[in-house]
């Protein structure tokens, strides 16, 4: 019923955190109903030990009909430079299989000349990229931007051809206009944990991601972790409005990093199915089609 677009494992498991293998997805996904996932390898270190592309496409060679991989390339990787030649690693991984960049979450600012030299050679190459963000620098991983998101903006004006997904708190809590500033995303403690919000309530004004999505048809939307389950479901009748606007956009995920991790926006699209809010149409291009269309599955 699910094709994911997002998705996390561990061929051998870290010895912090608690990353699934393989087979936990895949026992996870078979009663969730999901038949097929991408894999998005974690380079930066910033919060997760890193995992190499390499791991990726054996677990996707043990399932084929289960996974598909993604390659993710650090922009500080071969020279730490905004000359450094990406589009090498990037062709190479192409020629392997791989059908998207990411997942991009190194805590280093969107607009960095690392950064734009990475999207750059993804335009170039012909990879579609799905990013997480970041509201803060330092003690964070994720791309930075400003409230607004004019650095991702920047991006989608710099390169038209480049597919890019937003993802995470940082771009899908803008779908509304921001109370405050801080309620973009969380942070960690100093003595461990994490602080933060996801704001509630009706959306009186909207965003800058359904203005951003109309101004650039290079912008598309990765529905996994829970935030952008929270933005659609914190006004339930401007959600199933922005699904249907967007809807070949627009593509599920689950961003599952551990075994139980609960999956909310399954419930959500099935009901909204069920009660009309959403057709038939709009739920299997969400769901599956258009995952089918883009990575050629």
């Amino acid at each position: 019923m699910f094709i994911d677009i997002h998705c996390h494992a561990y061929r051998i498991p870290p010895p912090v955190l608690s990353f699934s293998t393989p087979e936990q997805v895949l026992e996870r996904f078979d009663t969730l109903g999901i038949e097929k996932a991408g894999l998005l390898p974690i380079v930066s270190p910033e919060i997760y030990l890193p995992q190499t592309n390499e791991d990726i496409l054996e677990m996707c060679e043990q399932y084929p009909d289960r996974f598909f991989p993604f390659c993710n390339v650090d922009p500080r990787a071969l020279t730490n430079s905004s000359h450094a030649p990406l589009g090498d690693l990037l062709r190479y991984y192409k020629d392997k299989g791989c059908r998207g960049v990411g997942e991009v979450m190194p805590n280093l600012h969107i607009m960095d000349d690392l950064v734009q030299n990475l999207f750059k050679h993804c335009e170039a190459v012909g990879l579609p990229v799905i990013y997480d963000g970041s509201d803060v620098l330092k003690g964070d991983f994720g791309l930075y931007d400003d409230p607004g998101l004019p650095g991702l903006e920047h991006t989608l004006q710099r390169y038209p051809n480049l597919i890019i997904f937003g993802h995470g708190p940082v771009f899908w809590t803008e779908i509304a206009r921001l109370e405050t500033p801080g309620e973009r995303g969380y942070v960690f403690q100093l003595d461990g944990g994490q602080v933060g919000r996801q704001p509630k309530g009706p959306i009186k004004e909207e965003g800058v991601v359904p203005k951003l999505m109309r101004l650039y048809p290079n912008l598309y939307g990765d529905l996994s972790d829970d935030s952008p389950r929270n933005a659609l479901a914190r006004d339930p009748e401007y959600g199933p409005r922005f699904l249907t606007e967007f809807q070949d956009r627009l593509f599920f995920g689950t961003d599952l990093c551990y075994p139980d991790m609960r999956i909310d926006i399954i419930p959500l699209l099935l009901d909204w199915r069920e009660t009309g809010k959403i057709s038939e149409e709009v739920f299997q291009k969400v769901a599956r089609e258009n995952a089918i269309r883009l990575f050629n599955l």
